[in-house]
């Protein structure tokens, strides 16, 4: 005859808990026949994963298990247990009745208690109400730390701040002892043997000093024991022998002024970042105004990875199409180098948007190069992804052109041809056609400036769903070339229309909202249901959008607020260097500011690893994750971003909408 399937003790109270009483607590004492079905779950979450066998079995040996009924209250003010959700769902509530977070199966409670104990500090207090009938995994506190003692990673898990959790799991993901040059301080590669001049010199005495000296390839120029500018050996040949200038001539008419400098302890990618960014081969490391060494690139290709960031120099060098989309692979091989190294993600966008400027540079150059000179000023932007350095290998090309005011139709159609030679030629670069034609191709994006202005003007005044999407695409705008001045007249012309302007706010949050994070009833991953990803989670939408979004309409109010007082401001497209301007400006407390940079952090380096592991096989990268490739570390960690993202959905719905 066959048997029976054997069913838990555990999987009957499953089954059964919804018949008790909702109103009646239900208490069961731990026994030999249960521990093996604790064992199997607690062993599928992280951190108990991690335990070994022994001491997972003891753990669930010390475990009681609840039951209470949906609306029922827990009282946590005397508790000293850990609480870990089994089924059902309860809301963690502050003192002041605000949502702190909603919990399901797998999520634990009562981590306040435990930190208290750990670091003798208080903590804030909140309440937890049940939402759904609810089965309960309740540990001793005082029992687990002793169990846990001498395994510190799985005990620091337990913290009472859901960014304490996201960051050390930040922490596991990116350690290593060796971080390469890139993280080396300045000191340590600078090149200490500089000239230094007095502005009142001779050119002629600048070059003598120069060949004298150190045989440098330049030469610093003080003014009053402050460093005032910078002249190279290629500057008196471009701009002494070339134009014909006496060498008599004071060197302060030739000189390079104020030029990019870098401190002491800056990190070797702050100079890289500045030789990349606008094609200059010395940096001056200065302290307190005074000159202490020189870095050139000729004291950082020791190391690969810098070797292949300087991609740019051969980017800047090249002459045609065929030959600049043949370094598509170097730009690949860049990005799997700076993910494998486990570099920052603020840094791998950064150098990944670096190398997208230097192919719009140098395709702009080249087409006028092919078109001839160009008729007029103009300005070559970027937004999206690109203008907030946020770049990764998927990022497709969101671009524009400010046009001067006098430009003409006969210009007009000069630039539309120059914005389709860039626009193939991003193409052929591996760079994707904008799907919502967000590009300077697109006539609409093409304009003089005095256009530009009357388009913020009205997405000002009337903003509706499609003129929403519209300024939202163009309020992340970033200079890449041409003339600067028309760019930060247009961004000026924005913050004024940004200013009391609460309708336009309110409308910009609304449109934020739109998108929820990917959890249903705090159980399943919400996926993608039709199409090529059907049961995909798409990571971009599921979260990284969500959070650029809201940390941007903080940003803007706050930018508005900035600009009415004074009327000029320093404006900001990077996500995490907004996020730092509103903890700087007190619009978001400490213990926000860090659970918010931590989840974009940890949303962005899932994303890369993801691509990166699509580009080693040989795969087209995407957005699009399955839920199942997650191990527990991964998904428990995901599930607590959600969380903390759904929570400022709430903060901004209540203070905006």
């Amino acid at each position: 005859m066959k048997k029976a399937p054997n069913i838990s003790i555990i999987n009957w109270l499953i089954v059964l808990f919804p018949l008790f009483d909702a109103v009646t607590r239900v208490i069961i004492d731990m026994s030999e026949t249960l521990i093996p079905n604790i064992v199997e779950f607690m062993g599928a979450v992280d951190p108990f994963d991690k335990l070994n066998p022994k001491t997972l079995r003891d753990v669930a040996g010390m475990i009681t298990i609840r039951y209470f009924g949906k609306g029922e209250v827990i009282d946590l003010q005397e508790s000293e247990q850990l609480y870990l959700l089994r089924t059902g769902a309860v809301e963690q509530r502050n003192l002041d009745g605000t949502l702190r977070a909603k919990l399901a199966a797998e999520d634990f409670f009562g981590f306040s208690r435990l930190t208290q104990q750990e670091t003798n500090t208080a903590s804030d207090p909140y309440t937890i109400t049940v939402i759904e009938d609810t089965l309960i995994y309740c540990l001793s506190i005082n029992a687990l730390l002793t169990k846990l003692n001498d395994q510190p990673n799985a005990l620091a898990h337990f913290a009472s701040h859901a960014q304490s959790r996201l960051r050390s799991g930040l922490n596991v993901v990116w350690s290593q002892h060796e971080k390469g040059l890139f993280f080396k301080p300045i000191m340590d590669v600078l090149n200490p043997h500089i000239v230094l001049v007095e502005s009142t010199q001779t050119i002629q005495a600048v070059a003598k000093a120069m060949h004298v000296s150190t045989n440098s390839s330049c030469a610093f120029i003080m003014q009053n024991n402050k460093f005032i500018g910078l002249i190279t050996d290629k500057d008196m040949t471009k701009r002494v022998v070339a134009e014909g200038i006496a060498i008599s001539e004071n060197i302060a008419t030739v000189m390079t002024k104020t030029p990019y400098s870098v401190k002491r302890e800056d990190l070797v990618i702050t100079a890289a970042s500045l030789m990349m960014q606008h094609g200059i081969k010395n940096i001056p490391v200065v302290d307190n105004g005074v000159p202490i060494g020189l870095i050139t690139p000729s004291d950082l290709v020791q190391n690969h990875r810098i070797q292949a960031i300087f991609l740019i120099d051969k980017i800047n060098k090249i002459e045609r199409l065929d030959q600049l989309a043949k370094l598509t692979i170097e730009r690949q091989a860049i990005f799997e180098a700076l993910v494998e190294a486990k570099v920052t993600v603020s840094v791998i966008g950064q150098v990944m948007a670096m190398i997208m400027d230097a192919y719009n540079r140098r395709l702009v150059m080249m087409a006028e190069a092919y078109l001839g000179a160009a008729p007029c000023e103009y300005c070559w932007i970027v937004a999206g992804s690109h203008a907030r350095n946020e770049v990764h290998m998927l990022s497709d090309q969101d671009n524009a052109l400010i046009l001067a005011n006098d430009a003409t139709d006969t210009d007009k159609a000069y630039f539309h041809y120059l914005a389709m030679y860039v626009s193939k030629g991003m193409a052929l670069c591996g760079y994707e056609l904008c799907s919502g034609r967000f590009m300077a191709v697109t006539h609409k994006w093409c304009q003089p400036l005095a256009v530009w202005k009357a388009h913020y003007q009205k997405w000002a005044v009337n903003p509706e769903y499609d003129l929403l999407l519209e300024m939202s695409v163009f309020l992340d705008m970033r200079y890449v070339t041409g003339n600067q001045q028309l760019v930060d007249e247009l961004q000026a012309c924005m913050c004024k229309q940004l200013v009391h302007n609460a309708r336009l706010i309110s409308a910009l949050a609304r449109n934020a909202l739109v998108q929820k994070t990917p959890l249903s009833i705090f159980r399943n991953w919400v996926l993608v249901k039709e199409g090529e990803n059907a049961n995909m989670l798409d990571i971009k939408s599921a979260a990284l959008s969500i959070i650029v979004n809201l940390v941007r309409v903080q940003y803007l109010q706050l930018l508005s607020q900035l600009y009415s007082a004074e009327g000029s401001v320093v404006y900001k497209t990077n996500t995490e260097e907004r996020l730092q301007a509103l903890f700087e400006h007190n619009v978001i407390n400490k213990a926000t500011f860090k659970d918010l940079l931590a989840a974009f952090q940890f949303i962005s380096q899932i994303r890369y690893s993801h691509q990166l592991q699509a580009l080693q096989q040989g795969k087209i990268p995407n957005n699009h994750i399955n839920p199942n490739a997650f191990n527990s570390f991964e998904r428990t960690h995901l599930r607590e971003t959600f969380k903390l993202i759904t929570s400022y959905q709430e903060v901004i719905k209540m203070k905006f909408c």
